[in-house]
């Protein structure tokens, strides 16, 4: 059974840093590439960015130089330390294997 959990979003102000987590049970990592994706308000989910089995790592142009995805294998957890945040930013996240189509339920942000 994979479960997939989100935390850390909040209220910031505009310049500010947050740092999400994502806790993942019945995933092995090392086998897996994880993505970060959000959803604002009336738009589509948009990819943010994405950690592959390997360690590879790939950010969305808007976040890059921002944004830093990390992972603790041991843990099952990964990570997306966010800086210099923008109202833009504001939406909610949810991390996830697209492959298999597991995702978990989502944490707010909102830059304001």
């Amino acid at each position: 059974h994979v479960q997939l959990v989100e935390s850390g979003g909040g209220l910031v102000q505009p310049g500010g840093s947050l740092r999400l987590s994502c806790a993942a049970s019945g995933i092995t990592f090392s086998n897996v590439w994880m993505s970060w994706v959000r959803q604002a308000p009336g738009k589509e989910r948009e990819f943010v960015s994405r950690i592959d089995s390997g360690g590879s790592i790939t950010y969305a142009d808007s976040v890059k130089g921002r944004f830093t995805i990390s992972r603790d294998v041991a843990k099952s957890t990964m990570y997306l330390q966010m800086n210099s945040l923008k109202s833009e930013d504001t939406a909610l996240y949810y991390c996830g294997d697209p492959s298999a189509g597991y995702w978990g339920r989502g944490t707010q942000v909102t830059v304001s």
